[in-house]
């Protein structure tokens, strides 16, 4: 079984958000391929879909706890389905990267990102697959607290292009992903 999660806050406050990018996009991804309907499923603390793609079965899951306890979330959602970490897929913003961009990344740290934070604290592990959706304005200065009212907001009529271009290339990596290897679509996509 294949774990992909979307992180972001839960409630109707934070939706279309930038921080909530990984949750938006896994949120589409599921509507796009016809997986069961979320469910809430509180011993997980979050939404679940499942279903199947190349072959696979796949667990989609939306924590419904803040980004920064994130891993409490996924911690038990691990544990009861005994997922390995080779096949956990997380989904998320990263402030490093400019908004509209999307990286693949494996064993890498953080930077300062809560909800990663809360992940790598509770499985003791940096090594899975992370799916990177840039949402750094082109104006930002480095070290400006800016940034965290920036995430924060919602779209703008004008951002809401880039980011339905960013969740259909978003969409796009996590079929690679399954249908190759991660490593394949770091090379198309990094």
């Amino acid at each position: 079984m294949i774990l992909i999660i979307g992180l972001g806050n839960p409630g109707k406050k934070f939706e279309n958000t930038w921080h909530n990018l990984g949750r938006l996009a896994v949120l589409n991804w599921q509507g796009k391929i016809g997986f069961a309907d979320f469910r809430l499923e509180r011993k997980f603390t979050s939404l679940i879909s499942r279903g199947s793609f190349e072959k696979k079965e796949i667990l989609l899951a939306l924590p419904e706890t803040f980004m920064n306890k994130s891993g409490q979330a996924l911690g038990k959602i691990v544990s009861f389905y005994k997922i390995k970490i080779t096949n956990l897929v997380v989904v998320h913003d990263d402030a490093d990267l400019q908004k509209g961009e999307v990286r693949i990344s494996k064993n890498r740290g953080t930077a300062g990102h809560k909800g990663l934070d809360s992940i790598v604290g509770v499985l003791k592990t940096k090594n899975f697959t992370r799916i990177r959706i840039g949402v750094r304005p082109k104006n930002y200065v480095a070290g400006s607290k800016l940034l965290d009212k920036f995430v924060l907001k919602k779209f703008s009529r004008t951002e809401e292009k880039i980011v339905a271009e960013v969740i259909k290339k978003t969409i796009e990596v996590i079929e690679m992903i399954l249908e190759e290897c991660s490593e394949k679509a770091m090379a198309k996509y990094n």
